[in-house]
């Protein structure tokens, strides 16, 4: 966000790429110019430079530098003569000036200029005019006092300002447009700029390249772009947005119309956070700060919970400005009109019915997801989506919005990732197994058309684990480029994040560790065998084969052009086995030094800097300490060293062999043996060494003395401690001795070997194994992972039985309130009824109803009677005849009464 201290501009305020006075010429000293002149250019330029407008803003700030070619490409198309303040600077204390016109041409070009590239109400525009002014002013002081003439006091015609193009009416929805994917193209624009340099997307594109774009267009007959509609459809999802989401944006929509009476945009001076670099102060004095940049970050990942919300940060922008700037100030002006517009916007907003943000073709946002075959599809997910083309390789996306039409569908629309046989590339490209490449396709999908989930990882920790939770039968892929179709460029991708859908892009997921890192090889092109024998690298790139509309390619192709500057070249071919090692050579006598052995100096070194500078030299190493040592006596020469010197790889101040240690004589203790080598270049020098003293005595180390044949080099061996001699420690610096390990009496100890209780090799010519330590505390995590996991299975199964029984409640509950309201129903059915019937017998009998009801009760209790007799004689009928079970035809002859008793 601007402040009136520091205001912003079109034009952006960065350090020039180029030299200041590259047109300074060599030989100066014989100009024209009288000294009068050459004081008077410098008043004008001071005055320029110190000239400030009456709310402390500073109007030349923006010109003191040259804008910066790589932020403002298209700058240098316009201007031809760019030039700034520090150019004026230059060329006046060079002398370049040949007359003072030159110089007023070179003043008056750089308004001229700011007003040649921006608009009208730019502030750049409005600075311009402002140090043109001081210019005019104090040209015509300066001619007032005969210090120039007056015809030089006019600024010269430099050419007629053309006038600005008809600016678009201001959309919110296409600036939002252009937020969802800035970190998206930002990144593609960085890996696909040809030449190493880097271009960042800038607005929207210019009225030329818009022209250029069309004509290219009608050139080619439209093919192109009926090519780029039909197949591609590049792009970004669709936009669903909730009632609430939809009034932030009319809110943020609303106070971008505002201007104030110099006809700015009111809500310009709030875009962005002022530049931390040139105005600390303003992050000091502001606790919150915050502009309208990312209060639209912040709506795109669907922070806010409500439009209240939303309010809070809108009122903490517009207080921040109000408490840092001066009551009289422009800016603080703009922010008490442009607060009390939201919230007028907002109280009218909120005042709407939610069916008045119904989106586009009927779609109600689903923000919770889509509930589907018994489970829950939301955004960020990623799964496998049918794929028309071949039944056997779903599409790979990620879900990116959820949403359900007027006829009650449910859709989602999902971002593609190809598989590397659904692209083209240089045949020449290795791809790991499993491997995806991001698209810029994001397609609806009918909910039906999802197939089962699946996961993509980025390549950074693909080779580290698998995401917890995930089914073991579903397919976890890699990412490792986006795929760019128009230009068939695969993109290494920098940021993971930036290709998630916003409201997933602060969340991480857990992640099952593998015991290791696992080793990931690539593998060649599985289009290789489409490349054709006669292939040439100026060959016209293949294009895909295409299928069905909503569905990617059958199949890509591969092309023997020149590799990316981004590609990788391929991998070499294993290497053949190494010969085996020549024979060692005999073992040398081991010989006592005064402060190491010399099977420790020759034949152990220790660090990769002593490796590359004695390797291979240590038998010579020996022989040139075994013939000039026995001779060599206390008062060799020695040179005073200024400083102490140590070893920058180490983590502790390890003396170093193979070098000549030097004192200065007056302190230096006469021994019997010393060290004679020469000293290496590469390593630093340290002081004289004394004899190990205390607890670490010459006989610990002289056990440790000589090497025996055939000795492993990377064998675990005993530390081995050292410590300078008493005026050498003092002359360390107390406050370095604090910093590594000191014996009881302060002097600093050195370590031949790390203090690290390493395993041995589990093979013979392996490399040691990590320290116990280590060991143990994998052996710990590991454990406590378990545990972990133990734990969380039993929390899972007690919170699976608290929800289990909670149903059963809830059910019994459910049960025993029906039961309740089904007794309830019936008693007022009864009376419903009886009520009902009352009223019938009313209308029948008149006054005398109570009567006519007496006598059809009387009537229906003696048809239910009747009614009853005849049941219960038909019931001892069925019984008699079930008892008889047979009547017998032999006798004379049958009855009635044989068969039913009632007769």
């Amino acid at each position: 966000m601007a402040t009136s201290r520091e205001s912003s501009s079109v034009t952006p305020i960065m350090e020039s790429t180029e030299t200041d006075g590259a047109h300074v010429k060599q030989e100066s000293s014989h100009s024209p110019l009288r000294d009068e002149e050459w004081r008077a250019m410098k008043t004008i330029i001071d005055a320029l430079y110190d000239h400030r407008e009456q709310d402390g803003h500073d109007p030349s700030k923006i010109f003191h530098r040259k804008v910066n070619k790589r932020i403002v490409p298209d700058y240098y198309d316009v201007i031809k003569e760019p030039i700034a303040m520090s150019t004026l600077k230059a060329k006046l204390n060079n002398r370049d000036y040949r007359t003072f016109a030159e110089f007023v041409r070179d003043c008056a070009l750089i308004s001229h200029n700011a007003q040649t590239y921006n608009r009208p109400e730019a502030q750049a525009y409005q600075d311009a005019l402002s140090i043109k002014g001081v210019l005019e002013a104090t040209l015509q002081n300066l001619a007032d006092q005969k210090v120039i003439a007056p015809e030089v006091a006019i600024l010269p015609d430099l050419g007629e300002i053309p006038p600005a193009d008809p600016q678009p009416p201001e959309e919110e929805d296409d600036d939002d447009d252009d937020d969802d994917e800035d970190d998206e193209d930002d990144e593609i624009d960085e890996s696909e700029d040809e030449g190493g340099k880097k271009k960042r997307r800038r607005g929207r594109p210019s009225a030329a390249a818009i022209a250029k774009r069309e004509a290219e267009s009608k050139d080619d007959g439209g093919q192109k772009a009926v090519d780029t509609d039909a197949r591609r459809k590049r792009g970004r999802p669709p936009r669903v947005d909730t009632p609430m989401e939809a009034r932030i944006k009319a809110v943020l929509k609303g106070i971008r119309k505002p201007k104030n009476d110099l006809g700015q945009i009111m809500i310009h001076h709030f875009e962005k956070l002022p530049d931390k670099a040139t105005m600390p102060e303003y992050f000091v004095e502001i606790k919150e700060p915050i502009a309208i940049e990312l209060i639209k970050r912040k709506q795109k990942r669907k922070k806010y919970q409500s439009v209240d919300h939303f309010m809070k940060d809108v009122d903490t922008m517009f207080n921040n400005a109000k408490s840092y700037n001066q009551d009289e100030s422009q800016i603080y002006k703009d922010a008490v009109v442009l607060q009390s517009e939201a919230h007028k916007l907002a109280e009218q907003e909120k005042l709407k019915p939610d069916t008045d943000y119904v989106m586009e073709e009927g779609r109600l946002p689903l923000p919770n997801g889509i509930l589907h075959n018994g489970e829950l599809w939301k955004v960020g997910d990623w799964v496998h989506i049918q794929n028309p083309n071949d039944v056997t390789k779903p599409i790979v996306a990620q879900i990116y919005r959820t949403w359900q039409d007027t006829e009650g569908q449910k859709w989602v629309n999902a971002c593609w990732y190809y598989r590397p046989e659904q692209t083209i590339h240089q045949y020449e490209k290795h791809f790991y197994p499993s491997e995806v490449v991001k698209t810029g396709q994001y397609r609806d999908h009918h909910i039906d058309e999802i197939i089962d989930r699946c996961f993509v990882m980025f390549f950074t920790r693909y080779s580290r684990g698998r995401p917890r939770g995930l089914p073991a039968d579903k397919e976890v892929y890699v990412c490792e480029a986006r795929y760019n179709e128009e230009k068939h460029k695969l993109n290494k991708i920098k940021t993971w994040a930036s290709c998630l859908p916003d409201e997933v892009r602060d969340k991480d997921y857990e992640m099952d560790l593998f015991e290791g890192i696992r080793k990931v090889k690539k593998v060649p092109s599985p289009l290789l065998h489409m490349l054709k024998e006669d292939a040439k690298e100026d060959d016209d790139i293949p294009k895909p084969r295409w299928g069905a509309d909503n569905a990617p390619p059958v199949v890509g192709a591969v092309h023997k052009g020149a590799r990316d500057e981004n590609q990788s070249p391929p991998p070499e071919p294993t290497p053949s086995p190494p010969p085996p090692p020549p024979p060692p050579p005999p073992p040398q006598p081991a010989r006592q030094v005064s402060n190491m052995s010399t099977h420790e100096t020759n034949n152990h070194p220790r660090n990769s800097e002593l490796e590359n500078t004695t390797g291979g030299t240590a038998s010579q190493a020996f022989t040139s300490d075994s013939t000039q040592g026995r001779g060599a006596h206390a008062q060799s020469s020695y040179t005073q060293q200024p400083t102490q010197q140590y070893h920058q790889h180490s983590a502790s101040p390890a003396p170093l062999p193979n070098q000549q240690y030097s004192q200065p004589i007056a302190t230096y203790a006469p021994q019997t043996h010393h060290n004679t080598f020469p000293p290496t270049p590469h390593v630093a020098h340290v002081d004289q060494y004394s004899t190990p003293q205390s607890r670490y005595t010459q006989s610990q180390m002289s056990g440790r003395i000589g090497a025996l044949p055939g000795a492993n080099l990377n064998a675990s061996r005993a530390v081995e401690v050292y410590h300078l001699s008493d005026s050498a420690n003092l002359s360390i610096p107390e406050d370095i001795r604090e910093q590594f390990h000191r014996d009881e009496h302060g002097r600093v100890l050195f370590f031949t070997t790390p203090p690290l209780d390493v395993l041995p090799p589990v093979k013979k010519g392996e490399a040691m194994g990590h320290s116990v330590r280590y060991m143990a505390e994998m052996i710990r995590r590991e454990n406590a992972l378990k545990e972990k996991r133990k734990q969380d299975e039993v929390m899972w199964l007690e919170e699976e039985t608290k929800q289990k029984r909670a149903r059963i409640e809830d059910e019994s509950s459910f049960a025993k309130k029906v039961k309740e309201l089904t007794h309830k129903a019936v008693q007022v059915l009864g009376k419903q009824l009886a009520d009902g019937t009352d009223n019938i017998l009313k209308e029948v009998y008149g006054n005398k109803w109570e009567e006519g009801k007496e006598l059809e009760k009387r009537k229906l209790e003696f048809q239910q009677n009747e009614q009853k007799k005849k049941l219960d004689e038909a019931t001892t009928v069925a019984r008699s005849i079930k008892e008889k079970g047979a009547i017998p035809l032999r006798k004379g002859g049958v009855f009635l009464d044989d068969i039913d008793p009632r007769f």
